[in-house]
């Protein structure tokens, strides 16, 4: 037990090294990305929003998703899920508990 106690701490500095040169290009990564993406939007972009949500409403009603292609139709599906499950994250963390869900 002793020896395995030494070889671990003898090869904990190489590891630790070796997980730090490993992480470090895709934190870098992380936190390009966390620093572009979510930020709260700015004033200018809200109007484009409102219009986006417009064409949507429209878009409903008017019956011209029928005309979208299924690449189209599967990125609105995708986009659509990703806001789904940000709800269910939101609601988790406002409870303060997964029990429930």
């Amino acid at each position: 037990m002793a020896q395995f106690v030494h070889n671990l701490a003898e090869k904990v500095p190489a590891l630790v090294s070796a997980a730090v040169t490993h992480s470090k290009p895709r934190l870098a990564t992380f936190w390009h990305y966390t620093k572009v993406e979510l930020v709260p939007p700015i004033s200018a972009e809200i109007p484009t929003a409102i219009q986006s949500l417009k064409k949507i409403i429209n878009s409903a009603q008017t019956g011209s998703f029928k005309q979208l292609t299924v690449k189209e139709a599967l990125l609105n599906g995708l986009v659509a899920t990703e806001v789904w499950m940000w709800f269910y994250v939101g609601e988790i963390i406002g409870k303060r508990g997964i029990i429930g869900y």
